[in-house]
């Protein structure tokens, strides 16, 4: 008996510590109760899903990244505003036709006031990429942030109005979020989702999902890791596209060799952030285009949206 006892003891003691297992742990960031949910295959027996997540933005003249920091003193700043205007004009058109053309899912992390203030660029943006899965992505990327210092019943007017006003321009109530600038607090979480919001791009430590259990209801995370995302990497990292190419290439195809390796491992997922400054120029999409073309080769690789991989967890559209 005892030495069952043992056994039966250190086989509760793997299962805490395996990712593929449901064990429920205490959020790095929020401090709220966070479990693993364990997906051990995708459609398909497919093992390895990705998210490609263009980042369709706004930031108002006089905001956003710079290309040339040394030039940002000048006014009026024509290489900086140039550089954020090619993004919108050219950028977001020239993505939507990649998507098209190579057929692969695509998810929008839309900032609301981008339909209204650009609304040519986003019908024939929305005509390539019809399916494609809108994402709240805020009001929009500088002057309109969440109001962090305000407390949760302003961050969840904030969010309502977000969402709202993405219904107004496109018909879809979004269900899933990603904060605009990638800066959200504590409050955001539980904030989104008694909104509604039912997954959110805003958890960046994890190769597999998990499920945040806040005062506002269940929050799905959907991992978004930091290196993958490519406006980090091309300003502030340097990177031109074509390292990108290699990173994208090697960090899913690495996944896939895992799962390949020990088909026991659980299904992982990965949010893939793109922006129209980098990938939306012809050569950022040229190197794309060859990213997209090799995974396709990949047999335990699923592409999907991210409502996609929300279905295929069973968190189904009500």
């Amino acid at each position: 008996m005892r030495a069952t006892t043992l056994l039966l003891s250190l086989l509760g003691l793997l299962a805490w510590g395996s990712p593929s297992s449901s064990q429920t742990t205490r959020d790095w960031i929020t401090g709220a109760p966070r479990e693993v949910m364990p997906i051990k295959v995708w459609p398909g027996g497919k093992k390895v899903a990705i998210c490609f997540v263009l980042y369709v933005e706004v930031w108002g003249k006089g905001q956003g990244p710079n290309f040339r920091p040394d030039m940002t003193a000048r006014n009026p700043d024509v290489v900086d505003e140039a550089f954020r205007q090619y993004a919108i004009e050219w950028g977001v058109p020239r993505v939507g036709r990649l998507f098209r053309d190579q057929d692969v899912p695509l998810s929008i992390a839309l900032n609301a006031q981008f339909p209204e203030q650009h609304p040519e660029i986003w019908k024939q943006f929305r005509a390539s990429v019809p399916k494609a899965a809108i994402v709240a992505h805020g009001i929009n990327n500088s002057t309109e942030l969440l109001p962090l210092e305000k407390g949760m019943d302003a961050q969840k007017a904030y969010i309502k109005h977000t969402l709202d006003m993405i219904e107004k321009s496109t018909g879809v109530r979004s269900r899933g979020w990603s904060s605009p600038s990638v800066f959200p607090n504590v409050d955001t979480y539980a904030a989104t989702a008694a909104e509604g919001i039912k997954y959110s791009l805003d958890g960046m430590d994890t190769d597999v999902l998990t499920r945040l259990v806040t005062s506002g209801g269940p929050l799905v995370m959907i991992p978004y890791p930091a290196p993958t995302v490519d406006m980090g990497q091309y300003l502030s990292r340097l990177k031109e596209p074509a390292d990108l190419e290699r990173f994208w290439i090697d960090y899913v195809s690495e996944l896939a060799r895992e799962a390949e390796s020990d088909p026991d491992r659980p299904a992982t997922v990965v949010a893939i952030g793109v922006h129209p400054f980098v990938m939306g120029t012809p050569a950022g999409a040229a190197s794309f285009r060859r990213v997209l073309e090799t995974l396709k080769k990949q047999p335990t690789v699923w592409f999907a949206d991210t409502d996609a991989v929300m279905a295929a967890a069973g968190q189904k559209h009500p």
